[in-house]
């Protein structure tokens, strides 16, 4: 019969435990480093900035509700010419969702094509995926503001630098997210297609696209509300809309807070709105898609 020996069982325990403790001190002293490192960056990256700062941070942190509460007061005490006012910057706020609804628009049919291009088992030209990947990246990578203020320096004032700058970052945003959802697809409807001679489009077209569809529109309607805000914060560089107005308003100060606490009720009301109904059909169109 074997000899088993169970001696060194009770060594090979203390051994196997003295080594989990040791690796999690190592890994508390790891993350107790990690913390002090992001501590100290943020103590001195908040110094740098109250440094180089025009004002004080503690100093004006006793009056952030300053300007708030002077808008109020002076609202409510014209809050009978707030109607006549949200009426007076109507237009702009039309103009402000048609920013947002033409620059959706042509970001998504970019994103569509973007993410066709650029997804593995679905692009036309495979050695060009990382292209169309790395182009999306940029087009994403730049902030909308960067590209108005480029813009406008070309283009002058207006609505057309807002629509083109959002759109170009609504492009590269949902091309990365529409290539996620076309990777999931079946691509057992584009071998049929291919079987009876459909070019790559009609592929696209009858084989992915309704596949993909729900969610792709329900990605289109989330960047739609996320346009909506960022045409109007475009229009404080005076690329038009209903930001344009509020900057205006505010920049006057005191004796038309009352045209900026009317622009606000508008803006404010125009972003809950979308957003609520925007939800409803998203929750539609994945609920549809589940079942």
């Amino acid at each position: 019969m074997a000899d088993f020996s169970l001696s060194g069982a009770p060594h090979s325990v203390d051994d196997i435990q003295s080594s989990y403790m040791a690796q999690v001190q190592r890994r508390r002293l790891y993350g107790g480093l990690t913390l002090l490192i992001f501590v100290v960056l943020m103590v001195s990256g908040f110094n740098v900035a109250d440094a180089r700062n025009a004002g004080g941070f503690w100093d004006g942190l006793r009056r952030i509700f300053d300007y708030p509460a002077d808008v109020l007061s002076e609202a409510w005490e014209k809050r009978a010419d707030l109607p006549g006012l949200m009426a007076k910057y109507f237009p702009a706020l039309v103009e402000t969702l048609n920013i947002a609804a033409v620059s959706t628009l042509i970001g998504a049919l970019g994103g569509l094509i973007l993410s066709l291009l650029g997804t593995r088992g679905l692009a036309k030209w495979p050695r060009l995926i990382p292209v169309f990947r790395r182009t999306s990246d940029i087009m994403r990578a730049v902030p909308e503001i960067v590209i108005a203020l480029m813009l406008i320096f070309v283009l002058g004032g207006g609505p057309v630098p807002a629509m083109i700058a959002i759109a170009i970052h609504t492009a590269g945003a949902l091309g990365k997210m529409f290539s996620e959802v076309a990777e999931n697809a079946d691509l057992k409807p584009l071998e049929g297609l291919a079987s009876t001679g459909a070019t790559w489009a009609q592929r696209m077209w009858l084989g992915i696209l309704p596949q993909v569809a729900p969610n792709y529109l329900s990605y289109a309607l989330l960047r739609f509300e996320i346009n909506i805000r960022a045409s109007a914060i475009l229009g404080f560089v005076g690329a038009g809309g209903l930001g344009y107005e509020l900057r205006n308003a505010m920049a006057w100060g005191p004796g038309r807070f009352d045209e900026a606490a009317a622009i606000f009720i508008l803006l404010f009301g125009t972003i809950v709105f979308f957003d609520q109904l925007s939800s409803r059909y998203r929750n539609r169109l994945t609920e549809g898609q589940g079942q």
